[in-house]
C-alpha cells in the first residue's frame, strides 16, 4: 500500500482486504497439497541450537586461556559457542551431528559428576588398593579392588589394567572431592 495519495477510500481499503485474505488462503491450501502434517522430527542436515547450564564457575574452563579451548572447540566442531555469564551456553551448529559433538565435549568439560550415573572411563593407574579411572578431562576416580568384580579379587590386574577402557559407576563423592567407583555395580546393571 505504499502509494503517494494521502487517502483511500472505504471501499478500496476493504476490496484490497478481501482480495489479500483470499490469497492467503490460496497460498496456504496450495501448502497443505503438498505437506498436510508437520514433521515430527527436523531434518539432521538443518541447522541446530543446543544448550546446556553450567556452573559458572566452570566457565573459565569452557573459555581457557585467551579463549584457547572455546576456539578449538569450535573449529574441531564446526560449530560457534556463545557462554553467558549466568552459565547458559549455546550452541550452534551446522547439522545435529556437529552440535552435539560439541555439547558432549562442553559438558565433559564442564559438568561435574553425578553420583548414580555411568560414564565410560580409561584405567590411567594401577596401585594394590584398586584402580584409578579417568572418567572425563581432568577428573579420575577410585575404583577400589572390592568393587572390581563380585568375588574376592587378589590383583587388581587380574580384572582390569592401565589403559582399559572401562564403564564405571559413581558410588559416592566425598566432601574433598575425591569419586569412589563401581566396575561391578556397571556389570550388576547390565545382567538385569
Amino acid at each position: 500500500m505504499d502509494i503517494k495519495i494521502k487517502e483511500l477510500s472505504k471501499d478500496v481499503m476493504e476490496k484490497a482486504l478481501i482480495q489479500a485474505k483470499a490469497g492467503r488462503l490460496h497460498i496456504l491450501g496450495e501448502m497443505l497439497k503438498t505437506i498436510n502434517t508437520y514433521r515430527d522430527d527436523i531434518s539432521p542436515h538443518a541447522p541446530k541450537i543446543l544448550s546446556i547450564t553450567i556452573n559458572p564457575d566452570k566457565i573459565r574452563d569452557i573459555i581457557g586461556p585467551g579463549g584457547k579451548i572455546i576456539r578449538a572447540l569450535q573449529a574441531d566442531t564446526n560449530t560457534t559457542i556463545e557462554v553467558d555469564d549466568s552459565g547458559l551456553v549455546k550452541i550452534a551448529g551446522e547439522n545435529q551431528e556437529d552440535a552435539e559433538r560439541a555439547l558432549a565435549m562442553v559438558a565433559d568439560i564442564a559438568l561435574d559428576p553425578e553420583i548414580g550415573a555411568i560414564y565410560e572411563g580409561k584405567v590411567v593407574k594401577i596401585t594394590d588398593f584398586g584402580a584409578f579411572v579417568n572418567i572425563k578431562s581432568g577428573t579420575d576416580g577410585l575404583v577400589h579392588i572390592s568393587e572390581l568384580a563380585d568375588y574376592r579379587v587378589k590383583k587388581v590386574t587380574d580384572v582390569v589394567k592401565e589403559g582399559d577402557v572401562i564403564k564405571v559407576k559413581v558410588l559416592d563423592i566425598t566432601r574433598d572431592g575425591k569419586i569412589k567407583l563401581s566396575y561391578k555395580a556397571v556389570k550388576a546393571d547390565e545382567k538385569e
